[in-house]
């Protein structure tokens, strides 16, 4: 069999990087794009071992030249556009750039294969965000209610992947992910922030942890699961959306407990709530419902929180030592 090639845009971030790990497992030729220059050091490959695996291009998905001059030259047989703006509460403070990194990106890289006609398949990486608050667990066809500018974004994505699909019958698709965490987590994320706060503290650092609302419920999963779905989504022949997710909620608090437990600390010794940190909107319940993901892809989720926050805390410890 010929070998594969894909393109992974944002290669340098979490889902990026072990993404990147999965697709040379199966024996890919990987590409990968970041918004940094080609020549620099990305962290998250070095950890993984596989740096010198992946060849880096520079490229960013609002600049429409310099991602058709690529694709024209790889036309490769995946496309995995993980890239843009990440950060939710960041999304309130650089909307602009959030929506254009997004939104903006998604379509010049939807125009690109539109107007190259190649056979490449694109997994589009959207977010539960897009569903707002879900007492019950959203499924594929559940409504958005987006309640932030990153959301907003991300919403738009995934309508205008869908009608590229649609109106010309482009192979594309999007993966609607729930949270997900691994030790490759940018520090500004709540979960990183948590973990690196509580391992600093067992050692004796004397610090507060200060928080914002403690009461949200999140679907968290294990980050290296989850590029596993990304890949089975794009190996059909009929490209469709789903939801990926654990099928689980636990509320932030509990996430606090457990990582402060860990290494044998009372949370509620170590913590405060910081009004400054609450958003201007917040989800308070988010799950999903990964049942048609199961049912078609073969897919499910096996690490539940308990073991995603021990594996967190494992490697936070390992790293420190």
């Amino acid at each position: 069999m010929q070998q594969k090639t894909a393109l992974i845009l944002g290669v340098s971030g979490q889902d990026g990087a072990y993404l990147a790990k999965h697709l040379l497992s199966k024996g890919y030729k990987v590409h990968g794009s970041s918004r940094r220059d080609k020549y620099q050091r990305i962290t998250n490959l070095e950890r993984l071992g596989i740096h010198d695996d992946v060849q880096i291009h520079s490229i960013q998905t609002d600049d429409f030249y310099s991602l058709f001059r690529t694709l024209r030259i790889l036309r490769p047989d995946e496309i995995y556009n993980l890239s843009g703006q990440t950060s939710v509460g960041l999304s309130f403070e650089v909307p602009i750039e959030t929506f254009a990194s997004i939104a903006n990106g998604t379509l010049n890289i939807l125009e690109c294969l539109r107007m190259l006609d190649t056979p490449t398949k694109l997994f589009n990486a959207g977010s539960s965000e897009c569903f707002g608050n879900t007492p019950l667990p959203a499924a594929e066809e559940t409504p958005f209610q987006p309640r932030s500018p990153y959301a907003s974004a991300k919403a738009a994505a995934f309508w205008m992947t869908a009608n590229y699909r649609e109106s010309y019958g482009l192979p594309v698709c999007t993966g609607i992910l729930f949270n997900h965490e691994s030790p490759l987590r940018p520090s500004q994320f709540v979960t990183r922030k948590i973990i690196s706060a509580a391992a600093r503290i067992s050692r004796g650092s004397g610090e507060r942890l200060k928080l914002g609302r403690l009461s949200i419920y999140r679907d968290w999963g294990w980050a290296p699961e989850y590029v596993d779905a990304m890949w089975r989504m794009l190996q059909g022949d009929a490209m469709d959306d789903f939801v990926i997710a654990t099928g689980q909620s636990q509320s932030l608090e509990d996430f606090v407990a457990v990582s402060f437990e860990t290494v044998g600390l009372n949370w509620r010794d170590h913590v405060d709530v910081d009004a400054s940190l609450f958003r201007p909107s917040e989800i308070d319940h988010s799950v999903g419902n990964p049942l048609k993901a199961q049912r078609l892809l073969g897919w499910k989720a096996e690490k539940g929180i308990s073991a995603v926050i021990a594996e967190l805390m494992s490697a936070e410890l390992e790293t420190a030592a």
